[in-house]
């Protein structure tokens, strides 16, 4: 085993010797340029246009797209500017990044209310839940365990607004499901 570690040592210092020999990338395009005997670097006139598209997955399984328009003067930069996003995908015109999001979606904000469909199924709607715009199921409900005051405010419609909130209604909803496995979100 210190034989192994002893190899791991002097590869690494192997490395970092050769590496520090090595010229810089700038000092390498400078003599590029310089040297009319050597091949030349390619050094762009103009910058790279590209598509950028960007997809955030929300807590409540919402996925919102955004494309914007990217010039590229320098890679490193743009890879940067990126770097807490995952990439999905890449071609020549587009680049696809995805993130995920911890909180409820934008839309959710706005409209979304917790209610139950006709036959128990706790749901968020967008917009009120006598509206029946239906965004996204999870489970039944147990009317018969339901109390009578909770009935009455998924009936209404509770209004999310926040993460806290769609997280608390979840987890106090969960001891009336009809389904006996563990319910995770």
């Amino acid at each position: 085993m210190k034989l192994t570690g002893k190899l791991l040592i002097s590869f690494m210092i192997l490395v970092v010797v050769s590496l520090a020999n090595q010229p810089s990338l700038a000092m390498q395009r400078a003599q590029a340029q310089s040297t009319s005997e050597e091949e030349p670097v390619y050094i762009p006139e103009s910058p790279l246009e590209i598509e950028v598209l960007l997809k955030r997955k929300y807590l409540d399984g919402d996925i919102s797209e955004e494309i914007v328009s990217e010039t590229i003067w320098a890679l490193e930069d743009f890879w940067s500017k990126y770097e807490k996003w995952q990439l999905i995908d890449i071609d020549e015109k587009r680049v696809t990044f995805e993130r995920e999001v911890n909180d409820i979606s934008p839309l959710l904000k706005v409209n979304g209310f917790f209610g139950l469909q006709e036959d128990g199924t706790l749901s968020i709607f967008n917009g009120s839940p006598d509206q029946e715009d239906i965004i996204h199921s999870f489970f039944q409900i147990d009317m018969k365990k339901l109390e009578g005051n909770k009935r009455e405010e998924l009936k209404k419609g509770i209004p999310i607004q926040t993460k806290e909130t769609f997280t608390e209604v979840l987890e106090t909803m969960k001891q009336y499901s009809t389904e006996k496995k563990s319910l995770t979100f």
